[in-house]
């Protein structure tokens, strides 16, 4: 990938400030953006922008394609007179530096539907034509979509009334719905057909607003990089509309499932419990899902970023109904027919970031560099004491003398404790390497780790905003394999100071990463 050196931050936008319970793609994003350009950065990393359900993770959406309606701005819908302020004042929640899903939910979806449908009863001409444009542009996943959450709520809300938990398309709807019976859905789509319509309009706003705040961004210099999830979710649109592409038996349930294998940060490994791909099939259809999913990203997105790329090579298939993904194997994917594939379609240059983090094998790094795709450096797996338990190993992949320019630095992860959570448990190991490491003490090394981030030779350098403000533990973002109290932390307004973005700018132009 042609890279520029810069820097920038990750901050998805749920975690924005704001008074509506979670942050969304209105004013407040206008005004990060704002920030990042005064603070010299170059990148705007933001996490899956997909429909989100059980769990509030961003990594297991309703579709791979759709946009999450909770991150519209009721104030742009009250600025193009879809909302009034009637409406936004019942959406407004107590100040919090944590959201609370099951409060705003509701709220979010009945303001995002009214709003659809003041849309479709009184659209302009040229917003009518966008419409209909838009429809027609995706309508390869959106008529898909709208249908499958139409049945989806029908059948959450009966299981929630019966008690079940369960209430997945391949384990809980009627066989004729499970499967997809012809005459049922076009049943179905006749007599839905004014709801389906009021899904359609709800996913083109959700795309007006990202579309022109993606354009603001470009303005001021700013790249977006977003993130791709390598697998999808069972109870997604994606597994139910094309069941033939996962590898899936009669009835729709997976006979593997995704995970990863135990290391020594879990004995168990991780059970992900994502259906695995039908890779033939893909092959033998020139994988057309899979180039529309990557073109679809890169419409949202500058750079993607593709979450597990060692999956590309090779994945952990778990067989279903095992309770740990101790028991497993690796199974080879044809990733290098698929970058090819996307290289031809994209005429040559792949703006791919491989997370290529966890077990990799030198085929998986002659993979990621057979197609010149950055890769990650952590600079919290860097003094790891565990991993060695002799002493800082100077050959460590994560330490910053080891980079290459083609790699992208992050101080930590969504998935990783914040930097000054993760230094308040260090060992004295640990710290002690730290210090020998950068040949003083400091008296932040929060501060001192993002400086060696961006004095090192990779082209990107990027900090969640947790560890830009010295934030701990408590604005952790995700626990991976926990479930409830992730994927919660906002930011609080006037956090982001403007000494903090001169602070910022100054470190940028002094190691070379203001654009």
């Amino acid at each position: 990938m042609n890279i520029q050196r810069t820097s920038g931050i990750l901050l998805h936008p749920s975690s924005l400030p704001g008074p509506y319970g979670i942050g969304d793609l209105g004013p407040q994003a206008e005004l990060f953006i704002d920030w990042l350009s005064a603070a010299g950065q170059g990148v705007w990393q933001v996490l899956p922008l997909g429909p989100t359900g059980y769990g509030d993770s961003p990594y297991a959406p309703f579709s791979s394609f759709a946009g999450n309606e909770f991150l519209i701005s009721p104030e742009l819908l009250e600025r193009d007179g879809l909302l009034d302020r009637g409406d936004l004042a019942g959406l407004v929640l107590p100040s919090s530096n944590k959201i609370d899903y099951g409060a705003i939910i509701p709220r979010k979806k009945a303001a995002v539907r009214l709003a659809a449908q003041r849309f479709i009863s009184a659209a302009s001409t040229a917003d009518r034509a966008a419409f209909t444009a838009f429809k027609r542009e995706n309508s390869f996943w959106l008529d898909d979509y709208a249908l499958f959450m139409d049945i989806k709520e029908e059948f959450d809300a009966k299981a929630a009334a019966e008690g079940v938990r369960d209430s997945s398309w391949n384990r809980y709807w009627p066989k004729a719905y499970a499967q997809r019976d012809g005459a049922m859905l076009t049943a179905r789509r006749q007599d839905r057909e004014a709801e389906l319509e009021v899904r359609a309009a709800a996913q083109f706003l959700f795309y007006r607003q990202w579309d022109t705040l993606h354009g603001k961004a470009l303005s001021k210099g700013i790249r977006i990089i977003g993130d791709l999830p390598i697998f999808v979710a069972m109870d997604s649109s994606d597994a139910w509309s094309h069941p033939e592409l996962f590898d899936l038996d009669e009835e729709g349930h997976p006979r593997e499932v995704a995970g990863v294998p135990p290391d020594y940060f879990s004995a168990d490994g991780q059970l992900w419990g994502n259906p695995l791909y039908a890779w033939e099939r893909h092959l033998s259809e020139g994988f057309s899902w899979w180039l529309s999913r990557i073109e679809a990203a890169l419409r949202l997105y500058d750079i993607v970023r593709i979450d597990h790329f060692r999956g590309l090579d090779a994945y952990w298939a778990v067989p279903a109904g095992e309770l740990t993904a101790r028991t497993g194997s690796w199974k080879k994917a044809p990733g290098r027919e698929l970058l090819s594939a996307l290289k031809k379609r994209l005429g040559g240059d792949v703006p791919i970031i491989a997370e290529d983090l966890g077990f990799i094998t030198d085929e998986v790094r002659a993979l990621r560099d057979e197609f010149s795709l950055p890769g990650m450096r952590i600079l919290q797996f860097a003094f790891d004491a565990k991993e060695s338990g002799k002493g800082l190993d100077a050959s460590n992949s994560f330490l910053p003398h080891n980079y290459s320019a083609n790699a992208v630095v992050y101080t930590g992860t969504h998935d990783n404790d914040t930097m000054a959570g993760w230094l308040a448990t260090a060992s004295e190991a640990e710290l002690g390497y730290i210090e020998g490491y950068l040949g003083y003490a400091p008296a932040d090394l929060v501060r001192a780790l993002i400086r060696e981030a961006l004095k090192s030779i990779a082209a990107i350098a990027v900090f969640p905003a947790q560890d830009l403000l010295g934030l701990g533990k408590e604005a952790r973002m995700n626990i991976p394999s926990t479930l409830g109290g992730n994927w919660d932390w906002r930011l609080r307004e006037g956090q982001l100071t403007k000494d903090l973005a001169d602070e910022y700018y100054a470190l940028a132009a002094l190691y070379g990463r203001v654009r």
